[in-house]
């Protein structure tokens, strides 16, 4: 039997024979359960899960009754490794040497692919609201600004000209927004991009920006091969999220004179499952900082559009962040807590 088609899957599948003998594990089974399929093929399941031996007598019922079943929390265990709770469903098969085909689900991971399904999901329907609301907006902000031109022509006192350009300069402020908000939807420009370059010229125009108060520290793995992307894209994500942690430090810090840390930390990750899809090898890059952390009130709305945890932001930079990680088929994610906010952005590597 062919079971290469099998690593493609980004369900852990474990193949036993009719004595119970491991014949198969696909590459998200050897990382769930941190084995070696070439260690293993041949040995008795019960060195795969040693401890579960309710599980072990199902499984010899199963094979015997010709009959699968589900267990949809299962707390398994083996040799020198940690409890796992997995969702498993066990489908009897008549192959040759495979006989029992074992399904197994970290639940925890089940978990987060789902939320990072559902995030993708709300992303999506927040930015096909904020493209209605803007075109709405944009007309009659149009009709407004030139209103007020007209008025000012019409004015014989120049002292309330004042008023009329209080009006022109904030529908121009709004002009601005509404284009922001309008332009991530342009599809990446794909072409080689090295990651580091990306930090590089961040890192820079931080620096640039925030000459007082920040110190960012470099953490790469400079083995990483080239990603292809939009490189001015990721550029924006990425600044976008190391300008939002200088804002927070040089906020916290302001006070105080001391100079708050972010780090830039490339590495690669391996046998990653994004947007339900299994990759082989892919690119992270955390940012971290040592800022205040988020607001616990809006912890889970980060990434929403006009969310913002700054007095005068107008909360788009993450929103936007969000939106070109995605273009690239990655995910981004966030972890903060007082002292400490780590940005994780996970990106496939051909």
């Amino acid at each position: 039997m062919n079971y290469a088609g099998l690593d493609l899957l980004t369900t852990a599948v474990v193949i036993l024979d009719q004595n119970l003998r491991v014949r198969y594990l696909n590459s998200a089974a050897e990382q769930l359960l941190s084995v070696n399929r070439r260690t293993l093929t041949g040995q008795p399941v019960t060195e795969l899960f040693s401890d579960a031996h309710e599980f072990h007598a199902k499984l010899a019922q199963s094979l015997a009754a010709g009959r699968g079943f589900m267990d949809p929390e299962l707390l398994l265990s083996g040799p020198g490794r940690a409890a796992l709770s997995v969702s498993c469903t066990v489908t009897p098969i008549d192959a040759g040497e495979a006989q029992i085909l074992i399904e197994l689900r970290h639940i925890q991971q089940q978990l987060r692919i789902e939320r990072e399904a559902q995030r993708v999901s709300q992303a999506e329907a927040n930015r096909e609201l904020i493209r209605n609301l803007a075109h709405e907006i944009r007309n009659p902000l149009g009709g407004l600004r030139g209103s007020a031109q007209l008025l000012e022509r019409e004015l014989d006192r120049p002292e309330l000209r004042e008023y009329t350009q209080v009006i022109i300069k904030e529908a121009d402020r709004l002009q601005l927004l509404m284009d922001r908000l309008l332009t991530p939807h342009r599809p990446p420009r794909l072409s080689p991009v090295n990651v580091h370059e990306v930090c590089e010229r961040v890192r820079s125009l931080i620096l640039a920006e925030f000459p007082e108060g920040v110190v960012i520290r470099r953490n790469y793995d400079i083995s990483l091969p080239e990603l292809r992307g939009d490189k001015e894209q990721l550029i924006q994500a990425v600044l976008n999220i190391v300008r939002n942690a200088a804002q927070a430090i040089t906020g916290a810090n302001r006070s105080e004179g001391a100079k708050g840390e972010i780090e830039l930390k490339t590495s690669v990750a391996r046998h990653v499952t994004l947007a339900k899809s299994r990759h082989k090898l892919a690119l992270e890059l955390q940012v971290t900082d040592s800022g205040p952390g988020i607001p616990a009130h809006i912890r889970d709305k980060v990434f929403y559009p006009l969310v913002s945890g700054r007095d005068g932001g107008s909360g788009l930079g993450l929103t936007l962040a969000q939106t070109f990680v995605q273009h690239h088929e990655g995910v981004i994610e966030v972890e903060s807590e007082p002292g400490r906010t780590c940005f994780r952005i996970v990106l496939p590597l051909q």
